[in-house]
């Protein structure tokens, strides 16, 4: 498959299903894996990194799930390409830094990606949409059983899988979840939900992982550890967990709803007005302007409003993908007009939010920061 086709088409996940698809976005599991016999990518010299390339790339490529699908050298990718892989999560953005003995293979569905030679030999990773722990972890180890029966996996019988970061000793596997949190972040909620999660053991991200700021409400909420765990231990944990926060979110969303109508219709009305007619958008002002439109949208207050747009749209006015689709790198200025135009377009045929009933405010309504003297 060649590099167009695959960022034609949109990924499986993409489309705004799944369970709990109004906050769960994506579920996501990786795996890391080594073989014996060679350094680690970080301490092994560039010929070394080819070598292994060259052994392991023939036999992720003959794996099923990969007919027909894309595989592509690091050093025949631009950095606006592997920039475009970045924003779709299929590479992480340390392996998009790399290049020589460095490879990426992708599924047609762009549910599953193999990294080679990212901190570890093997990224396996797989994703699915809304809360599908579960699913992403069959699909990951049906290709990383294929992978250990043609190639010596570096092992351990008492350690288990060995990894170059000792955090990813054991299992291997990091487990996330992608969320979608407005309400508790309007309500104030945010802060008390990620120190509760955080105490538990599981780690809480921005939007392209760790090191990465919380843009567009977006959060990611993963484990820490795999070792001493089993697979399934761990993903029942996490699985436990978002549960609780997608009911505290929905939770947050209905008594905005009865407490600050006014506010909530304010918040979603003035980013419907500004994303459908700006002509200056930046990625920031966009994500965030975005995420509030999807709240209206799944709280019925945008009528008829497809969730898939919204969530294609978050991909589409990324940097990379904007440069892309012009044929250039474009200065932060084109950027944000471009974000803005491709903006105006798709939300062309949305009719605006419906108006709150005055009914609906009335004086016991909580204030929400009235400037007024």
């Amino acid at each position: 498959m060649r590099f167009t086709t695959l960022i034609k088409h949109p990924a499986d996940w993409m489309k705004g299903s799944g369970p709990h698809s109004d906050v769960v976005m994506t579920s996501r599991v990786r795996l890391a894996r080594n073989l014996r016999g060679f350094s680690f990518p970080g301490y092994s010299a560039e010929r070394q990194r080819v070598e292994l390339l060259e052994l392991a790339r023939p036999c992720v490529e003959s794996l099923p799930e990969m007919t027909d699908g894309y595989s592509e050298e690091y050093t025949g990718l631009t950095k606006i390409r592997k920039q475009v892989l970045v924003e779709r999560h299929l590479v992480s953005r340390e392996h998009a830094a790399r290049a020589a003995g460095c490879a990426v293979v992708v599924d047609r569905k762009q549910s599953l990606s193999i990294m080679i030679n990212e901190e570890d030999h093997f990224r396996i990773q797989g994703i699915r949409a809304g809360l599908n722990l579960r699913s992403a972890y069959a699909l990951v180890d049906k290709a990383d059983t294929a992978l250990e029966s043609m190639l010596p996996y570096a092992y351990d019988d008492r350690l288990g899988y060995l990894t170059a970061c000792p955090t990813n000793l054991g299992t291997g596997m990091r487990a996330s979840v992608m969320l979608h949190l407005p309400a508790l972040v309007l309500s104030d909620q945010i802060n008390p939900v990620i120190k509760a999660v955080g105490k538990i053991g599981l780690a809480v991200r921005g939007l392209y992982g760790e090191g990465t700021e919380a843009l567009g409400n977006l959060f990611q909420i993963s484990n820490q550890h795999t070792l001493g765990e089993k697979e399934g231990e761990i993903i029942a944990q996490i699985e436990k967990v978002i549960e609780r926060v997608v009911s505290s979110e929905m939770n947050a969303r209905q008594k905005l709803l009865e407490d600050n109508p006014t506010m909530l219709h304010d918040q979603v009305g003035r980013a419907f007005a500004i994303l459908r007619y700006a002509h200056i958008l930046t990625s920031k002002e966009a994500l965030n302007l975005l995420s509030l439109l999807r709240l209206g949208a799944d709280m019925d207050l945008i009528p008829n409003c497809d969730r898939s747009l919204l969530d294609m749209l978050l991909l589409e006015i990324q940097p990379a993908h904007l440069q892309l689709s012009a044929e250039r790198e474009l200065s932060p200025e084109e950027r944000d007009a471009r974000r803005a135009e491709i903006t105006r377009a798709r939300l062309q045929m949305l009719t605006g939010p419906s108006n709150v009933s005055t009914s609906n405010s009335t004086s016991e309504e909580k204030p929400s920061g009235s400037n007024d003297e």
